[in-house]
């Protein structure tokens, strides 16, 4: 799925008139997630549950958290459009887990983001070299949920379509050639998951992550 996205970034900016500004861009950085409620039902129906879990990010632990996006700048102007990618993760605390009666719950290969984007930058606004930007995105989550619940006999594996997703990008670039950038950001996503677990389980719960990112971007 994430090289099915990547690959359809390269080939769109292939196929964009000679006139629009083509940028690549690659990111990593600190991601956090606020608490929020879980509910469903437990595999093996052992009943339903609704817990408040505090998510953990664990942004810098293998896999980590990175991301991708190709932006498209209308005539080179100010405004573009692109597709993005973010591998984010959510890991229910062992705490919760154990109340709940799981050994493992979460979304670490990760909780998938992929969104369109519309972005608009400031061009000459700080000076020739730095360029600050703001961007909105709509799209799928399409995490990968990895649950154990040993009660309910149940092991859950692999990627699920979840819901709609959102995020929001504020930020700045610094220019240092006609091709290189460096750039830093702060990115907000927000999405609704419904998903099944094996044995007759289920979760509904809504994810929001806080990260700050930083990376490189090639233009062309």
């Amino acid at each position: 799925m994430r090289n099915l996205i990547l690959s359809t970034a390269l080939i769109g900016a292939i196929a964009v008139p000679a006139a629009a500004e083509v940028e690549l861009s690659i990111y990593t950085g600190w991601q956090t997630l606020p608490h929020s409620r879980i509910s469903g039902d437990l595999p093996g129906g052992l009943g339903s549950y609704n817990e408040l879990v505090g998510w953990e990010g664990k942004s810098f632990s293998a896999p980590p958290y990175y991301g991708a996006r190709a932006t498209w700048w209308r005539g080179g102007g100010d405004w573009g459009y692109g597709l993005e990618y973010t591998h984010t993760k959510a890991y229910m605390p062992d705490a919760t887990q154990a109340k709940l009666g799981f050994s493992r719950f979460e979304l670490s290969d990760g909780h998938n983001v992929a969104t369109v984007n519309v972005m608009r930058r400031f061009s000459d606004k700080w000076g020739p070299n730095l360029t600050p930007y703001v961007g909105a995105g709509l799209g799928l989550a399409f995490p990968h949920v990895d649950a154990v619940h040993a009660a309910g006999s149940s092991k859950t594996y692999g990627f699920q379509v979840t819901g709609p997703a959102m995020r929001l990008t504020a930020g700045s670039s610094y220019k240092l050639n006609d091709r290189f950038s460096l750039f830093g950001e702060y990115q907000f996503t927000y999405s609704t998951n419904e998903g099944e677990l094996d044995n007759g389980g289920s979760f509904k719960t809504d994810i929001k992550t806080n990260a700050i990112n930083i990376g490189v971007s090639y233009s062309f």
